[in-house]
């Protein structure tokens, strides 16, 4: 149970966070986002609040930010459709009726002669009471059509992705994956500040109850000045002379509030990687300082980026096969793994796991974040767009090859896993 909770909230903070990027940058832009939703499939909770509905759907393989104008956007109203229509306090069209419209005693029937609610934001028609004029109506650019119940709000086009700038369509695109690295960074900031960073300084960190450097009176805090009389100016130099010697017996001269102490201390043999090595029970110093977390955050994110990067060239090369992938079953059996070995191993993994939705994201795969932004880059070399057409068929044959690449990776999981 507790690994499922684990893996559920590692999920959803990083769907979440992710499409938060998109969905923050495209209110900026001023793009109607009809819908907020993690994960696929059916909708298992919906809430709507304001412009945007939020849905939790059923399968955890993602999220999505339906944005206007990435699809086709509504129902066309054509002449000769008997609608009916109510008005706002200024006599703009609030919402059009297209049906079952006996439901809303109120409003005013028209036959419908024109109907522009994306750019004019007019209709035209006969009302019912007034058969023999035309008359025009303005529509609010805030109205909603009701079919069936439903309502769904108009998409003017200043308020449709298409219609904004290049940049604007770029960092809302691009602000996903963005989200997930820092999201990562801010992790590592966190297990900075509550584990504390390590130093180099030769100065004892904490010390476990059964070592020997407990049981030789060493304490947290000790600065070590020389060990069998070689000076010390590092903590790695401290490892490597214990290390070197196990069941040797070691003087240590070290400093304890300003008072020089010698103790004598034999490392305990460990057989660590099949080699013999001295350990005395004692961790590294650490520091809890803002400045050092931020500065250790920038270092992991960095290092675990470069990381994947050299994964993904080994999968290109050939050197991975794609029997090395895994899936949302292998990632929840790692979950699993990494759970029971503490709170801030979990952290971590969510941190690296955040990092590496980033980058899957930016690659140039159709259907990905990164597969857009190649649009784009296209778009800004030819001064002009691709057809939305044949942009959205490469984009459909995209995730069809992904959720075909999911499929194999999530079977392969269930093979090494529970088949073995």
């Amino acid at each position: 149970m507790t690994t499922v909770l684990a893996f559920i909230v590692i999920f959803g903070a990083l769907v979440f966070f992710h499409e938060l990027g998109h969905f923050i940058f495209a209110k900026r832009a001023g793009i109607l986002c009809r819908e907020f939703a993690i994960g696929m499939g059916p909708k298992v909770f919906s809430h709507k609040k304001g412009e945007t509905t939020y849905t939790i759907r059923l399968l955890p393989i993602g999220g999505y930010v339906r944005m206007a104008g990435e699809d086709p956007e509504m129902i066309e109203i054509k002449a000769g459709y008997r609608i009916g229509l109510l008005f706002d306090k200024e006599e703009k069209v609030s919402k059009i009726i297209l049906n079952n419209k006996e439901k809303f005693p109120n409003c005013r029937i028209v036959e419908v002669e024109f109907a522009d609610i994306e750019k004019d934001l007019i209709i035209k028609g006969f009302p019912e009471d007034d058969e023999d004029h035309l008359t025009s109506f303005s529509v609010s650019p805030q109205a909603v059509i009701v079919e069936n119940g439903v309502e769904s709000q108009i998409a003017p086009i200043d308020r449709q992705f298409a219609s904004k700038s290049l940049g604007h369509r770029f960092i809302t695109i691009f602000a996903g994956p963005m989200n997930n690295f820092i999201l990562a960074f801010v992790v590592f900031i966190v297990i900075a500040l509550l584990q504390g960073v390590q130093t180099n300084e030769p100065k004892l960190g904490e010390i476990t109850p059964d070592g020997a450097a407990k049981a030789a009176g060493l304490q947290e805090g000790d600065i070590v000045q020389s060990i069998d009389g070689s000076e010390i100016s590092s903590w790695n130099d401290v490892v490597e002379i214990i290390r070197e010697n196990p069941n040797n017996k070691l003087d240590f001269t070290i400093v304890r509030n300003g008072v020089e102490k010698e103790i004598q201390v034999t490392p305990e043999e460990k057989i660590v990687e099949d080699q013999k090595m001295g350990m005395i029970g004692v961790y590294s110093p650490v520091e809890k300082s803002p400045v050092q977390a931020v500065t250790a955050a920038a270092k992991e994110t960095y290092f675990w980026t470069i990381q994947i990067f050299v994964s993904l060239g080994k999968l290109i090369t050939g050197q991975f096969s794609i029997d090395a992938l895994s899936g949302p079953v292998g990632i929840y059996v790692s979950t699993d793994e990494v759970a029971k070995s503490g709170i801030f191993y979990l952290m971590k993994w969510a941190g690296i796991l955040s990092i590496n939705l980033g980058i899957m994201n930016l690659l140039p795969i159709p259907a990905l974040d990164g597969g857009r932004l190649m649009f784009f880059a296209i778009e800004a070399v030819r001064g002009k767009p691709i057809d939305r057409q044949k942009e959205g068929m490469v984009h459909f044959i995209g995730f069809a090859l992904l959720m075909l690449l999911m499929l194999v990776v999530t079977w392969n999981d269930i093979q090494r896993f529970f088949l073995k």
